[in-house]
């Protein structure tokens, strides 16, 4: 039978495949407390055909070619490292496990056309190959399996779009199946899961992003320039950006248990946050966590240990702008990509000044739930605001005013 090329969790007969193929997965850990390794594989090669598969076959040539660069360049890091640990070959299998990713991102950019080497989730995996070679760096993985590198890599719930694992957490997961009572824990937990991404995703998500999302557009693009209309479209497309990514994180989160694998969470009530440090604590947490340990941290020991400013607070804020122009890039090589990490480099900065000058004046200042309110309203502002920057749609209206406006 042909099975046609499908998003994963973007239609209900991905789900009921998904379900019917995890039920062998799922009565094995819930009554045997055992997980079937090989049909685990089997499946996993299944979903990843028909993901990457069908008419987007080249999407999967490119992500076999990429799984094999990345598993041979992190074998032969490991290999090397045993006999030395000089800085400059560390710096060299860094940088050759992105040199994929920047070739993604840079070609549209030189040629207009997507590369060849690109596939869904490529971001992900890379972030992946990066973080095990700095942890084998900082000897923090001493025993590593290519086998289970491979299953880390291509683990077929988070591969599109994450979320961000851990490697030792997950081979933890891969080498020990949760018992049987902790099991039923996450059964639950996966079932709470999946029935909220379904009411995310495809209810609210669908109502922003496919009835409301369209409406405010067209107004906005009516009216021009600043106006009220301006303003619902940033508001809709930021409920629309949280809950479409946050079903989907979701349901990655719910099928990971399912097999049992405690895959962290992507989203907590980001919206709640008090400022925008606590945005970053909230929000696709996977991925502003990775960025905090793996390039804010690093490049603060470098600043620190050099001595390059002698304020740490100067340090600090270089750091904050380097990794949220780093962000943005990543994002894509467009201005308000840029412009939206460089907007959150600074709100961050401002926050710490004002919690420096907060705890100075502690007497001074008021603390209740109408000022923690208040800041939850500033927050959730300023971080709807650097939606509308990122959507991209400032772009579209001065275009737009520029060509069809009189």
């Amino acid at each position: 039978m042909f099975i046609p090329h499908m998003i994963p969790y973007a239609s209900p007969t991905y789900f009921i495949i998904l379900f019917i193929a995890l039920a062998p997965l799922v009565l094995s850990l819930l009554f045997r407390g055992k997980r079937i390794n090989w049909y685990q594989s089997l499946i996993t090669l299944f979903f990843l055909y028909i993901s990457f598969g069908g008419s987007d076959y080249r999407q999967g040539l490119a992500l076999i070619g990429y799984v094999i660069f990345q598993s041979v360049l992190v074998w032969s890091y490991q290999r090397y490292r045993k006999k030395t640990n000089q800085a400059g070959v560390f710096y060299g299998a860094v940088f050759l496990s992105i040199v994929p990713l920047i070739f993604v991102k840079v070609t549209p950019f030189m040629n207009g056309q997507n590369s060849i080497l690109g596939f869904l989730g490529i971001s992900y995996l890379t972030f992946k190959s990066v973080q095990i070679i700095m942890e084998m760096r900082d000897g923090m993985i001493k025993e590593y399996s290519p086998l289970n590198y491979i299953k880390f890599l291509l683990f077929f719930p988070t591969i599109s779009s994450g979320p961000i694992d851990r490697y030792r957490r997950f081979e933890k997961d891969l080498n020990e199946p949760p018992m049987k009572e902790k099991y039923v824990d996450l059964l639950g937990s996966a079932v709470h899961d999946i029935f909220l991404g379904f009411l995310y995703k495809f209810i609210i998500g669908y109502y922003f992003g496919q009835v409301l999302l369209p409406i405010v557009d067209r107004h906005a693009l009516q009216h021009g320039g600043l106006s009220w209309s301006l303003v619902g479209y940033m508001y809709v497309y930021s409920m629309y950006l949280f809950f479409d990514f946050a079903g989907y994180s979701l349901f990655a989160v719910g099928t990971s248990k399912l097999m049992g694998y405690e895959t962290p969470p992507n989203f907590n009530k980001p919206f709640l946050s008090w400022n925008i440090k606590e945005f970053w604590n909230r929000w696709h947490m996977t991925l502003s966590f990775w960025f905090r340990d793996y390039i804010y941290m690093r490049l603060m020991f470098t600043l620190i240990k050099k001595k390059t400013f002698k304020s740490r607070i100067v340090a600090s804020n270089v750091g904050y702008f380097a990794l949220f122009l780093l962000m943005g890039v990543w994002h894509g090589l467009t201005w308000y990509y840029i412009v939206y990490g460089i907007y959150h480099a600074t709100l961050i900065c401002l926050t710490d000044a004002w919690l420096r000058f907060k705890k100075k004046h502690k007497q001074q200042l008021p603390s209740n739930k109408f000022t923690k309110a208040f800041a939850i309203f500033l927050t959730f502002n300023a971080v709807c605001l650097s939606f509308l920057i990122f959507s991209g749609f400032l772009d579209k209206l001065w275009f737009h005013n520029i060509f069809f406006m009189k």
